[in-house]
């Protein structure tokens, strides 16, 4: 059976490009299937993506949960497109109020908008349902960029115990980016899913500041290097984790595929 090899993306080519982000996932897809791998990607379905363009189309056996955010519950709709020529599937998460506007993450005037972590939180916990709901157990978890960074805090303190992600490995790029600044005191708590408390969420928070690369470094497996910037950052906080450094785009996939390769062969020296 084929490894199973999941990216959980803020952005990708050509759906919604921002930053290295978009580029360096639209690589890294394409080329894992080729090397054998089962690849799924989930986003979110910003109003910037042109349904029609890229035929999207709603997935309506994964649609239809609610997910609660800060007490309030929101419908998660899941739309799919095919990255042809590669037949990849791109799974895209979507909510009316949370991604229909024409802007990203910040306004017209270039101010960030004041839902963010909503918005985050619906996101991360959506992606995590619907792999339950999909009943695809993936060996490797993928996130890229700060708008996935709950996900391992999420998978090692309210999913561990589900069976679905029993043997998955968590990678996190770690990104630069500009945004925490904007979250606020009430990040802690619109954060706080399940039976968590603001004190789960301590690791995402210094000098009484929001910091999503640190807390997703925490609680991840693996650490790769997403913006040469942030070397040094990911080197203070991955301790003795495994670091990936920044990568130039003609090395990018096989160094990739080598850590991947590097954590499913820990995977099954454990399960032995």
């Amino acid at each position: 059976m084929s490894n199973r090899l999941l990216f959980v993306t803020q952005e990708m080519e050509p759906f919604t490009v921002l930053s290295e982000i978009s580029s360096v996932v639209r690589q890294l897809a394409p080329a894992m299937k080729d090397k054998g791998m089962d690849i799924r990607i989930l986003m979110p379905r910003f109003g910037t993506i042109n349904e029609r363009r890229h035929k999207l189309h709603e997935v309506v056996r994964l649609s239809g949960m609610n997910i609660i955010v800060d007490d309030d519950d929101y419908p998660l709709i899941i739309k799919v497109a095919t990255l042809a020529p590669y037949r990849l599937q791109i799974y895209f998460l979507d909510n009316e109020e949370f991604f229909k506007r024409k802007s990203i993450f910040v306004d017209d005037d270039e101010k960030a908008f004041d839902d963010n972590a909503d918005r985050m939180v619906f996101f991360c916990k959506g992606v995590l349902e619907t792999l339950k709901k999909f009943g695809w157990a993936p060996d490797i978890i993928h996130c890229h960029g700060w708008m996935t960074s709950l996900i391992p805090m999420y998978l090692q303190k309210v999913y561990q115990n589900e069976p679905i992600f029993q043997d998955s490995k968590i990678i996190y790029s770690a990104y630069e980016h500009e945004l925490d600044d904007a979250f606020n005191e009430k990040f802690t708590s619109k954060a706080t899913i399940n039976e968590l408390s603001s004190d789960d969420l301590s690791d995402f928070i210094t000098d009484g500041k929001v910091d999503l690369n640190k807390g997703a470094i925490t609680f991840s497996d693996s650490v790769i290097v997403g913006s040469e910037e942030l070397a040094d950052f990911v080197k203070d906080n991955a301790d003795d984790k495994v670091v990936l450094d920044y990568q130039q785009e003609e090395q990018l996939i096989d160094a990739y595929l080598g850590l991947y390769k590097s954590l499913l062969q820990t995977e099954e020296e454990e399960s032995e």
